[in-house]
């Protein structure tokens, strides 16, 4: 006759549409759970703000608290789903102080102070799973944490804002302004009311900190990525994308790489760039997310599904919470935090790129030689220049795409143009990345 199951008790910090989904995908499948984990999972307490909010999933009236302390001191593995910094950095932080193993999916919350909740799990006998923090029910964490560990990560870029690319998407495919594109996502409720956050990058910045973290195993900020959103982006650059058999993606970049100064180091950006039709990248549709890894060794790797939502992310959840209470159970730890490389940040000047870059320019003889010879200046290759049927009068719209160049020098060369005689406006730059 084998052993009873141990029972852990498990304190939920937040019930919204994940903690929700958690709890009730935990209790229908208790005994599915129990024969995975080695351990019987029961939620004691749920903390929320309010105990008569409607739910998205019942939850049993006598598990909800409005008090910390209740759904953390003296529970086996706590649940973080309330999101946000604080006050949540507290509560994570009672925990792990406690012994006591936390899974989060709080990205916010670990680009602004994964350091000090490592240590503070590692210094406690504890372990910090975040699983559901970068890409959803996308499994990276672990790809990068373990199944490349025996690798040298060179490489990751990826869509990791299922927002953002629902935007972009049916811009593309619906010819839908940005301003509509939006609407559309937020009437869907895959964007927020202010959707600050998403549109501008800093979600994806702050996971791209976070897998940057991990695969060079380098402490790295979300103040160490290069942002830019994608509430720029028109029509028109549809268009022009199209046109040369590209589509417009926001991607997050992060590289290893020799910097100008002879040393290896860690760039980091976020920013809406084409990429070929035939790229991996190009075909992730709607709010999905998708990362390509590259290593030496193993060679480009493609993680893709569901990047948000309430079963999605509690697919994730529930998968960390599983590790968790087998370790619980039998001993043993997640990973640490490695960070021996300590590889320090490159400018993301010194990045080499392509720009295509939209003008409207004076419909007049000597034109062209002007913006090329701003190019020339800053000693950036023209690659094409295409003139635009838009029909703007005493002017011209042309397109410039470059060759590769240093970041620094196009930047130089559309501040250039920008004041120069021969331009009336700099209508958009974008970079162009993936091929």
């Amino acid at each position: 006759m084998s052993a009873p199951r141990p029972v852990l008790a498990v304190g939920v910090l937040g019930a919204g549409t994940v903690g929700s989904q958690v709890i009730r995908i935990l209790q229908s499948s208790r005994e599915d759970f129990a024969a995975r984990s080695g351990a019987q999972m029961e939620v004691r307490r749920v903390l929320v703000r309010n105990v008569d909010a409607p739910r998205d999933s019942p939850i049993d009236r006598e598990l909800l608290t409005t008090d910390p302390a209740e759904a953390i001191d003296g529970m086996d593995l706590v649940v973080e789903l309330i999101g946000g910094i604080e006050p949540a950095r507290t509560f994570v932080l009672r925990a792990l102080t406690q012994g006591i193993s936390v899974v989060t999916g709080n990205k916010a919350l670990l680009a602004a102070h994964g350091p000090e909740l490592y240590e503070a799990a590692a210094s406690n006998d504890a372990d910090l799973y975040y699983e559901a923090a970068v890409a959803g029910a996308v499994p990276v964490v672990y790809g990068l944490r373990e199944s490349l560990a025996g690798d040298r990560v060179t490489t990751v870029m990826g869509i990791v804002n299922g927002t953002t690319n629902f935007i972009l998407d049916a811009m593309s495919s619906k010819g839908l302004s940005y301003e509509d594109a939006l609407k559309q996502a937020q009437d869907m409720g895959f964007a927020e009311a202010d959707p600050t956050a998403d549109v501008e990058g800093l979600d994806a910045a702050a996971k791209c900190s976070i897998l940057a973290s991990l695969a060079f195993h380098t402490r790295v900020g979300i103040d160490d990525v290069a942002v830019e959103g994608i509430s720029n982006i028109t029509k028109e650059d549809m268009e022009e994308a199209a046109r040369v058999g590209h589509t417009i993606k926001l991607l997050a970049i992060a590289e290893r790489r020799i910097g100008e100064d002879g040393r290896e180091g860690v760039a980091m950006r976020v920013h809406p760039a084409q990429v070929p039709s035939d790229h991996p990248l190009a075909s992730v549709d709607g709010a999905f997310n998708a990362i390509l890894v590259e290593g030496e060794n193993a060679g480009r790797l493609m993680f893709y599904g569901q990047g948000a939502g309430g079963a999605p992310t509690a697919s994730a959840v529930l998968s960390d919470l599983v590790a968790a209470a087998h370790h619980r159970a039998f001993g043993g730890h997640a990973p640490r935090e490695s960070v021996y490389a300590h590889l320090p940040i490159l400018d993301p000047g010194s990045t080499h790129t392509r720009y295509q870059i939209r003008l409207q320019v004076e419909d007049r003889l000597g034109v062209l030689s002007d913006v090329a010879g701003i190019f020339a200046r800053h000693g950036v290759s023209i690659q094409s220049v295409h003139q635009r049927n838009d029909q703007v009068p005493g002017a011209c719209v042309i397109v410039v795409t470059s060759h590769r160049a240093r970041e620094a020098d196009l930047r130089a060369v559309a501040r250039a143009l920008a004041v120069s005689d021969a331009v009336r406006e700099v209508t958009s730059t974008i970079r162009v990345e993936g091929e």
